[in-house]
């Protein structure tokens, strides 16, 4: 296979720099290659009119091709999660309360959509808005007068996580998971990637010391059997599937 490099005699103009830097000459027909994608000239045409379409069509690709050309800064998202004490509590976690000198009272309760958990002895209490650490802070002053032993300590069992998925997706919406939930996994429930769509350029945005920051994953392994080491998705991301250039 003889390699024609890519030059004023064939017509391109300056613009069209971004184009690989050789084409390949093939029995009938020529291709060039940019972003991926080959574009395939029938040399049977006359040489001048080769030319032309080769400029034309191939700067043509690259200004249609700059979405699927572009790169995304990525930066590596930190994976220790948040410490429980600093979680803020929402409807439809489940909170375990702990009775150390009581163990018949333990329980994990979800939170219900008015914000509340019911305990015995005491009722409805809110819960929702509060941290983990300041529900069981309220929790021990309002059992200080109902038990010998006021202790009480509560855990964070299940927290539901909202995340936001969108770009080439089957269902771009918000999503609640109400368990660990890996990238992958994310994407799957939203449909997995439309016929637009690719596996290979899947942006995960999360609020980290209140500045946003992207991180780009490449999913692709996952579907094909490899073994990849998963990223959980946490409350407040926004997934976006990337598209292909074409």
């Amino acid at each position: 296979m003889a390699q024609i490099s890519l030059d004023k005699s064939l017509g391109l103009t300056p613009h069209c720099g971004k184009l690989h830097s050789a084409m390949s000459f093939l029995p009938s027909i020529y291709q060039v290659r940019t972003c991926s994608k080959l574009l395939t000239v029938d040399l049977r045409l006359p040489l001048p009119r080769v030319r032309n379409i080769l400029a034309t069509a191939a700067c043509l690709i690259l200004t249609l091709g700059f979405i699927g050309c572009e790169t995304t800064v990525s930066t590596n998202l930190p994976e220790a999660p948040m410490p429980q004490g600093s979680v803020i509590l929402s409807p439809g976690d489940i909170v375990k309360v702990t009775f150390p000198g009581q163990p018949d009272y333990n329980q994990a309760q979800k939170i219900e959509a008015d914000g509340k958990i019911n305990l015995p002895l005491v009722g409805p209490v809110m819960a929702a808005g509060r941290t983990v650490a300041s529900l069981q802070g309220q929790l021990q002053a309002m059992y200080a007068s109902q038990l010998s032993n006021s202790e009480v300590v509560v855990s964070l069992d299940s927290k539901v996580t909202q995340v936001v998925i969108a770009g080439a997706v089957q269902k771009a919406a918000k999503y609640v998971f109400d368990r660990p939930t890996t990238i992958y996994q994310a994407v799957m429930e939203a449909g997995g990637p439309d016929q637009f769509g690719t596996l290979s350029k899947v942006k995960l945005t999360r609020l980290l010391n209140g500045q946003q920051r992207t991180q780009v994953f490449d999913l692709r392994p996952i579907p094909q059997g490899q073994a990849v080491r998963p990223v959980y998705v946490q409350s407040g991301d926004v997934i976006v599937v990337g598209e292909n250039a074409f």
